[in-house]
């Protein structure tokens, strides 16, 4: 099977492009995969494919821009020149641009590829019907907020005219399902994208890291994190180290230089910036927990998978998606209010001073984490392509 990917991809900052990054790795090396073209956004940087991994033949189209009207016509058109047996869009509402025009006529792209007659898989990372528009920073207003959801509600119309549309969490299924009566919904779940030996579970000597890792600013603030660390820096006379992991959101430039100033005073506050992919497992590694500071969330978290495989416990807000995937997948964490600055506080400061616990929470999230290795999510999409029709495509191809 000759597998199309439209995605954005490293270094492309644009979202997702770690999950394809990692998903990649997997269909490379799949046995019924033969070949993989990559549709990314344009950049000037190269695409950086890693040829130490062995594996099938990949390619790399550029032929979409963030925030170009045009991308459904550029990428139909560089998928009927190089003539895929099937195509996964890595998507999510705001995949193609962060203006509404741009991002909307985007989510076309699977539509226009099945009446190519190509079959057609959409891996929608998110849903409409599970963002709080309002805590995600969207809209503060309650009439763009209905209109939002009334175009959310026919773009996602639009994305369920694909084959097949897999999401990430089993709640999506059923929402999908009863509002659009939607037969081709599968639930495949985001999986976890490096599983190292079992960790060692030991923390570094010196001060316990704090560590949270995303792209900040709309609904993942880090002024509560430094806040209740500082609690708790008090209450138990033990130093602390914050780590923050990760960039602005694109929607909020600018935000952490904000914070960094804001908190100049705050000792041991570390800002790492962009954390490159090969760094990651050290951040991870290094940290005693990592806190999700959010008020909102927006899909499966990649974070909280990272976290389970390197064996770290972890500090969440009970709410949405997390709460979620506690339930469907087995993660362990300590819950926090969100509005609360002493909730979350006391939260760490229980991680912080009950090593045992720590370790139990620990070791529960790096077994959630080893039941989904990525190489078993690529089964998964290779199996539903082959249900959706790919065989007999492939059979016509070679009787021609």
């Amino acid at each position: 099977m000759k597998l199309g990917i439209v995605t954005s991809y490293p270094p492309s900052k644009v979202t997702l492009n770690e999950y394809a990054f990692h998903l990649l790795k997997q269909f490379r090396n799949h046995n019924r995969v033969t070949e993989v073209v990559l549709y990314t956004d344009v950049s000037e940087a190269e695409t950086g494919l890693n040829s130490e991994i062995d594996g099938c033949k990949v390619s790399v189209v550029k032929c979409w821009k963030f925030n170009s009207a045009k991308n459904v016509i550029t990428i139909a058109r560089a998928i009927k020149n190089s003539r895929p047996d099937a195509i996964l869009y890595n998507l999510q509402f705001m995949k193609f641009g962060d203006r509404k025009i741009p991002a909307a006529l985007g989510l076309f792209s699977p539509w226009l590829t099945k009446l190519m007659k190509i079959p057609t898989i959409v891996l929608l990372h998110n849903i409409m019907e599970a963002v709080d528009l309002n805590s995600a920073g969207f809209t503060q207003s309650k009439w763009k907020n209905a209109v939002y959801n009334r175009i959310g509600t026919f773009l996602t119309s639009i994305v369920l005219k694909a084959d097949r549309v897999a999401v990430t969490i089993n709640d999506y299924v059923s929402k999908l399902e009863g509002k659009y009566l939607a037969k081709n919904v599968v639930l495949i779940p985001h999986g976890t994208f490096e599983i190292p030996d079992t960790p060692t579970y030991e923390t570094e000597s010196g001060p316990l890291k704090i560590m949270t890792f995303g792209k900040f600013g709309t609904y993942k603030k880090v002024e509560s994190l430094i806040r209740a660390v500082e609690i708790v820096r008090k209450e138990i006379k033990q130093p602390l180290e914050i780590v923050i992991a990760g960039t602005d959101n694109p929607n909020t430039p600018g935000y952490l230089e904000g914070v960094k100033n804001s908190f100049s005073e705050v000792p041991m506050l570390t800002f790492t910036g962009y954390v490159e992919e090969e760094v990651v497992p050290r951040i991870f590694s290094e940290s005693a927990m990592v806190v999700f500071p959010y008020t909102s969330t927006t899909g499966s978290s990649g974070v909280l998978h990272q976290a389970g495989s390197y064996g770290k416990a972890v500090v969440m807000p009970n709410l949405g998606d997390l709460s979620r995937l506690v339930k469907d997948e087995g993660y362990r964490g300590e819950f926090f209010d969100p509005t609360s600055d002493e909730s979350l506080a006391a939260a760490i400061k229980n991680l912080v001073t009950d090593e045992a616990y720590r370790l139990e929470i620990a070791k529960a999230n790096y077994a959630a984490a080893t039941s989904f290795p990525m190489s078993k999510i690529a089964d998964m999409y290779v199996d539903e392509f082959h249900a959706i029709g790919i065989k007999e495509i492939n059979r016509n191809k070679i009787a021609a």
